[in-house]
């Protein structure tokens, strides 16, 4: 029931004008669905329940006119299903095999893929969503090895110590992390994670990091990082996520930034009458790079 006037956004600390408050139920919704089948979540009953959680929330989700793309999180990224329907996209997540045995976990690069996917096939009017189901704890995405392999060389020739090594590890993922959540910010995706590990996430410093940097994605592009306790857990949460989904205002204005280029611009949203209110939103965007075309001039060829 919020109007224009509820709300204030600013960019870049300039005051916007909205235009109008859109209805996002009128928008085509493109989802893409990252399932983790690395050994680490891959548990046998509760794998299936995934599965069958998941593909009903596409159904009670999406309309005929919203797709939903299928990824699997192992040791690369791979898109098993391109967006379509919530009926097929449904049955190719029911039809994914769970790991027999140990698979390395390519996290960030799949998340970035989904990313770049996302960007390519859906219509750039159309809402974006990535959802994953994961324990985010990443340990075979290039960027991670990449630099894991530059410090194992340095190390040969006794040029770090192992606490720099270690500072070196903390300090590439915090960069990956980053490199990714530029990458979802990049599509106008907003980013949702469910993390079967329950309530061990926080038992150790690995899987807080990874929980923590998936929580930061989120928060980063307006969307939620969840972790269910348990089977009876899993199906609120995704009737939260659907919720979130449909419950949205959709606010639409044209930008006064005196900001440069396709520099990332932080927005802000407020509702300054309203205290009791929390308000979840993008912290920011990329603006797209303006295309002209070669004008002719007179007197050339």
């Amino acid at each position: 029931g919020l109007q224009v006037n509820d709300f204030r956004l600013d960019e870049e600390g300039r005051t916007q004008e909205i235009v109008e408050i859109g209805n996002p139920d009128e928008v085509p919704l493109d989802i893409a669905i990252l399932f983790d089948i690395s050994s680490s979540v891959s548990q046998k009953g509760f794998f299936l329940f995934q599965q069958r959680a998941a593909a009903s929330f596409l159904k009670q989700v999406l309309k005929p006119v919203d797709r939903a793309a299928v990824f699997t999180i192992a040791d690369e990224p791979k898109l098993v299903s391109p967006l379509a329907a919530a009926d097929v996209a449904g049955a190719k997540i029911l039809s994914i095999p769970a790991a027999t045995t140990p698979v390395p976990t390519a996290f960030y690069d799949t998340v970035a893929a989904a990313a770049k996917y996302l960007t390519e096939a859906s219509a750039d009017r159309h809402r974006r969503v990535i959802l994953v189901i994961s324990d985010g704890d990443d340990n075979f995405s290039t960027l991670v090895k990449d630099l894991t392999v530059a410090e194992y060389r340095a190390s040969q020739k006794g040029e770090v110590t192992s606490s720099v090594a270690y500072q070196g590890l903390l300090d590439r993922r915090r960069r990956a992390v980053l490199e990714v959540q530029k990458a979802v910010q990049q599509s106008d995706a907003a980013f949702y994670s469910i993390n079967p590990g329950g309530e061990s996430v926080r038992l150790n410093q690995i899987s807080t990091r990874a929980q923590n940097a998936m929580e930061s994605i989120a928060q980063s592009t307006g969307g939620s990082a969840f972790v269910p306790n348990a089977e009876k857990d899993l199906e609120r949460v995704f009737n939260e996520i659907a919720a979130e989904l449909r419950g949205r205002y959709l606010l639409q204005y044209y930008s006064n930034s005196q900001a440069a280029g396709t520099q990332f611009r932080r927005i802000g949203v407020t509702l300054p009458a309203r205290s009791e209110l929390r308000v979840r939103a993008r912290q920011g965007y990329y603006p797209k790079a303006v295309k002209s075309e070669p004008k002719a001039v007179k007197g050339e060829k």
